[in-house]
């Protein structure tokens, strides 16, 4: 997808981006000019963030002057700025020990799977076969989160992973090109309450049995650290799965 954006926007953006994840609060032009050090004042910086405005990168906040990244954003930042966390030894052997012994059990194997990425992630995580079985684990996690506060958001996200076919169907509209693990924003899943979301999930495929495991949670979670653990959870699910 070209994003045809200048070095500055770019900088912007990921100053932007950045700063909302840590901070979930919506980003002034002042708080970048102070804190990421970018070489141009403040009104510069919000002729350019209202440029990125009329683009779909940002957003304003209803509640504020600050603007907020956008789907369209996340999608540049992933593809185009992420740094991926290197997941520590200790915690990929301590995650392969607790799915080895059920590693001839199709369910439990997933639901120590899903346990794992919910863990490891602190995000809602989900496991699930193609012909139908599903799990997840972690749903307190997304109270962790403003996004998930209204009482509708929290019950829609449960209501769904408690429809196999309404999450085989999501999953389904994810293109993935080469990637290995793929996101789909919750505006493109096009569920009520969900817009701020974000569904990370890799599918795996071992011996003829395939599904896939994943993670639910706001779209502003940490990708760097999410990505590479689904990643690593399913290349554990098609390995020890050999055995099926």
């Amino acid at each position: 997808m070209p994003f045809d954006l200048t070095d500055r926007q770019i900088k912007l953006l990921e100053a932007v981006i950045n700063e909302y994840l840590e901070s979930s609060t919506p980003v002034g032009s002042q708080t970048v000019v102070e804190r990421y050090k970018l070489p141009c004042s403040a009104a510069t910086i919000r002729n350019e963030m209202a440029d990125l405005m009329e683009r779909g990168f940002l957003l304003m906040s209803h509640t504020s002057s600050g603007r907020k990244p956008t789907a369209l954003a996340y999608k540049f930042f992933i593809q185009e700025l992420l740094q991926e966390d290197e997941i520590p030894v200790l915690q990929e052997v301590a995650m392969k020990q607790r799915m080895w012994p059920v590693r001839f059990e199709t369910e439990k194997l997933l639901k120590q799977a899903s346990l794992a990425l919910s863990d490891t992630t602190h995000e809602l995580a989900f496991a699930a076969t193609n012909d139908g079985f599903s799990i997840y684990t972690g749903a307190a996690n997304i109270l962790d989160y403003a996004e998930f506060w209204d009482i509708n958001a929290a019950k829609n996200v449960l209501a769904l992973l408690d429809r196999y076919e309404i999450m085989s169907d999501i999953i389904s509209k994810a293109s993935y090109g080469d990637r290995d693990v793929n996101i789909l924003m919750g505006d493109e899943a096009n569920i009520d309450g969900l817009q701020e979301s974000a569904f990370i999930f890799s599918k795996y495929d071992a011996k003829g049995k395939s599904g896939f495991v994943g993670v639910l949670g706001p779209s502003r979670m940490k990708y760097g650290n999410v990505i590479p653990n689904v990643r690593y959870v399913k290349n554990l699910v098609e390995e020890l799965a050999s055995g099926w």
